[in-house]
């Protein structure tokens, strides 16, 4: 076991784990911040994507030790003042059906805007890929990212 001071959300968090730990449990039951969800557990499907540094990472494969002084930003942080545009354009269109993946879609989502102002279908559909939605809302997705990429631009 060995102390973290992990910088979560713009707070820094201390915790005791072991560093092999991946950061999503530590995330979920550690700091109870649950909605980065567990979805396979070998980084394929994208429910527990997070950003580190602002760049989506999936916290099923990113230990504790990995982590270091990078800068963590869960779903629960990702809005700086109230919600982020991606989540108010998710819920203007409606996006969700079961609504498990749609942490991770939306974090993947805020990581593609903030280096692409203006994707084309083809950008979203690419960065996109990785976050799998078994209900299937990808045109949904798909429209509220171009519809966040409105209000942003």
């Amino acid at each position: 076991m060995a102390q973290f001071a992990l910088h979560v959300n713009g707070a820094v968090r201390s915790i005791e784990a072991d560093g092999h730990m991946p950061l999503l449990w530590a995330l979920r039951d550690l700091l109870e911040l649950t909605g980065t969800k567990y979805g396979c557990g070998i980084g394929m499907c994208g429910a527990c994507t997070i950003h580190l540094d602002g760049s989506p990472v999936r916290s099923c494969q990113t230990s504790l030790a990995d982590v270091g002084s990078r800068k963590v930003t869960t779903i629960e942080g990702l809005g700086k003042n109230g919600l982020h545009p991606v989540q108010k354009a998710w819920m203007q269109v409606n996006v969700p059906q079961c609504g498990y993946c749609q942490a991770g879609q939306i974090m993947q989502a805020a990581a593609l805007l903030s280096g692409k102002k203006k994707p084309t279908d083809h950008d979203i559909d690419d960065a996109m890929s990785g976050n799998i939605c078994r209900c299937g809302t990808y045109q949904r997705i798909r429209t509220a990212i171009r519809a966040a990429a409105e209000t942003t631009a």
